[in-house]
């Protein structure tokens, strides 16, 4: 079984969980501090940046036109991902990714892929890797 989607930019409620308005608990994206980030690169980019963050850890596999790796997420948001990788990705790279969801997490037999596509954003270094922020286009979900 296949699940299709496509987040709707502009639409501050897309990505909310189905809640409206904004809560003063939630963190803006300016209070948000991560390393690489500035607010000149948030203001570049605000289809990235905009979203809260959750920080998880999960295996993910990447091809490029560069060819495949394997990675981990840092964190991942409604509009994004941003992971470490041992191979360049310049900003403006088309790339398919899979993120695998564990069966136990999602509440569900088997583990669950999450195919998407997307584009580098922004890349940066940190404790020397390369470290890619992804904007995801278009996602499917598959299950195992």
């Amino acid at each position: 079984m296949s699940n299709r989607g496509q987040f709707e930019a502009g639409n501050p409620n897309a990505n909310a969980g189905g809640r409206s308005g904004s809560s003063s608990i939630e963190p803006s994206a300016d209070s948000i501090v991560e390393p690489g980030v500035n607010k000149a690169n948030r203001r570049r980019y605000p289809d990235m940046q905009s979203a809260v963050r959750f920080p998880i850890k999960l295996p993910i596999s990447v091809k490029s036109k560069a060819g495949a790796n394997a990675a981990e997420t840092q964190n991942i948001s409604a509009n994004g991902v941003l992971f470490q990788v041992d191979s360049e990705m310049p900003v403006g790279s088309l790339l398919d990714f899979t993120i695998s969801l564990p069966a136990e997490v999602v509440g569900a037999e088997a583990d669950v892929r999450l195919d998407c596509r997307g584009r580098v954003v922004r890349n940066f270094e940190e404790d020397g890797r390369r470290v890619v922020g992804v904007v995801i286009d278009e996602y499917r979900f598959e299950r195992g």
